[in-house]
């Protein structure tokens, strides 16, 4: 399982704010949460570049790289409210600014801890996670950040369930505490379905298996509790497709071994349906485009490719070619799928699967891979 090593460190920031004049009332700059923007007006704080009017100055913001948006962040407290909102980000979109980067959590060499790192691109060092070592944790990207959520606390003392929740904010490259959720879980399914997160069954804090299920609001800060599965399921996972929440995989109470079912949410209706059309025992999965790719854990040099319109399946075999191990790890970088090995060999290339290429050349190899074991990869892009 994978797991994390806990820590404090902090960044320094600057309280700094560029103006026409100095001011002597601290309050005319906008005091900002370190979880959400500012929600100060903005007429009560200087421009944000002198001489020009706000949405120029947004627009220069954003044209600046994205390796640099950690020290923009530390100039005034208005350039930073700005970086970590959800505007920044749709501004970088339409100025075709929005630059993917690849974070892995991997395993050192002698096997004790794991930290996030940003694969090319090694000036950029991740803080490591705050809180105690968890496993069976779940992990989504919202909004340019990072949330890992809950998991089982794995130090000498307890092996309990968590509910805490952390954040990471790749644009600022810090990490903050989030609102707890109302139940404590491990082993669950988690997704985010149109800007909300939720997370489904597990087990609980004494191991019970769950049904339960919540959401997340990032504007409140807040966890919900929904309609629960219609049975418990634990080693699940989850995604989200066309406004509507899917779970599939794991176990379930009401099925003998590994369950077929896949549970479908619908935030609208606030209801669950079913069908039976799911695969089993995954060990990897990704959403690219309209369709899920898996990878089952009794045939892992086949993808299992899922298209949610028609519900169907398609099995896709793995070539030989980077990799002669089973096992890996997905990510996602430019609309193609990166198979990572989850074991180093001599002479070993990451493949990379490209569902648009025509047909007999899907596959090729990449030089990218992660500088150890990988436990997690997303692609976030700011």
């Amino acid at each position: 399982m994978p797991c994390f090593v806990g820590g404090n460190k902090r960044l320094v920031e600057s309280n700094m704010c560029f103006s026409t004049s100095f001011s002597k009332d601290p309050s005319t700059c906008s005091k900002i949460n370190p979880q959400f923007p500012s929600q100060a007006p903005a007429s009560f704080c200087s421009p944000i570049l002198p001489g020009l009017p706000d949405d120029v100055a947004k627009y220069c913001l954003a044209l600046v790289p994205r390796s640099c948006f950690p020290a923009m962040g530390a100039v005034c407290n208005q350039w930073r409210s700005f970086i970590q909102s959800k505007e920044f980000l749709t501004v970088r979109k339409q100025a075709g600014r929005l630059e993917e980067w690849i974070y892995v959590l991997t395993g050192n060499d002698e096997g004790k801890g794991t930290h996030w790192e940003v694969l090319g691109h090694k000036h950029q060092l991740i803080p490591q996670m705050p809180g105690p070592s968890k496993a069976g944790f779940g992990v989504v990207v919202l909004n340019g950040k990072l949330l890992v959520i809950s998991g089982k606390l794995v130090d000498e003392m307890t092996r309990c369930a968590s509910a805490d929740v952390y954040q990471y904010d790749s644009c600022l490259n810090r990490w903050n505490k989030l609102a707890n959720m109302n139940v404590a879980r491990y082993d669950f399914a988690c997704a985010e379905v149109d800007g909300m997160v939720y997370a489904v069954g597990g087990y609980g804090t004494d191991g019970e298996s769950l049904s339960s299920a919540e959401v997340y609001d990032p504007d409140n800060n807040q966890w919900t509790l929904i309609e629960s599965l219609r049975r418990p399921r634990w080693g699940c996972f989850a995604f989200g497709f066309e406004n509507k929440l899917y779970v599939m995989g794991g176990r379930s109470s009401f099925t003998i071994g590994n369950s077929k079912f896949v549970d479908i949410y619908n935030p609208k209706q606030q209801t669950w349906g079913e069908m039976k059309n799911g695969c089993v025992m995954v060990t990897a999965h990704a959403v690219l485009g309209k369709k899920l790719f898996s990878m089952e854990w009794k045939n892992q040099r086949k993808l299992a490719i899922f298209n949610a319109v028609d519900n169907s399946w398609k099995m896709v075999p793995v070539p030989l070619a980077g990799s002669t191990r089973i096992g890996f790890r997905f990510g996602i970088l430019d609309g193609k799928l990166l198979l990572f090995s989850l074991e180093e060999e001599p002479g070993y290339r990451t493949l990379l699967f490209d569902p648009d290429a025509a047909p007999g050349s899907e596959w090729q190899t990449s030089a990218i891979k992660p500088p150890g074991g990988c436990l997690f990869s997303v692609t976030i892009e700011a």
